[in-house]
């Protein structure tokens, strides 16, 4: 069984990292995890990163983050990439999946996306 609180912490901790290599973890450990709520907590720390690869990875990728099957996790992650401060990356991200994503589907939740963020600056 799972101890909700210390997958809780090492996902905090990875989050405020400032290595790669913490992106690099909470993207194959994370966000393939099979627990929607470990998918959640890991998108929301990916995008309270707020730099290109984190953000690349809950946009772009195929079923994760936006594009992940559960709708707590992506409705989650757009909820965190709406409340950030700082949305310039997230768009640009969000321009450039839109533009040259090769998944129809993937492209269209980054254009849906990216209109809500247009709403809230």
């Amino acid at each position: 069984m799972m101890d909700r609180r210390n997958v809780k912490n090492i996902i905090d901790a990875l989050a405020i990292h400032q290595d790669p290599d913490s992106i690099r973890v909470l993207n194959e450990v994370g966000t393939n995890s099979s627990i929607d709520e470990v998918r959640e907590m890991t998108s929301r720390a990916l995008v309270k990163k707020n730099v290109h690869d984190s953000l690349e990875v809950v946009i772009s990728n195929q079923g994760k983050g936006i594009n992940d099957l559960s709708t707590l996790v992506a409705m989650s992650t757009i909820n965190e990439l709406l409340a950030l401060d700082d949305k310039t990356e997230a768009i640009k991200i969000l321009e450039d999946t839109v533009a040259n994503h090769s998944e129809e589907d993937v492209r269209d939740n980054a254009r849906s996306v990216k209109a809500l963020m247009a709403l809230s600056c």
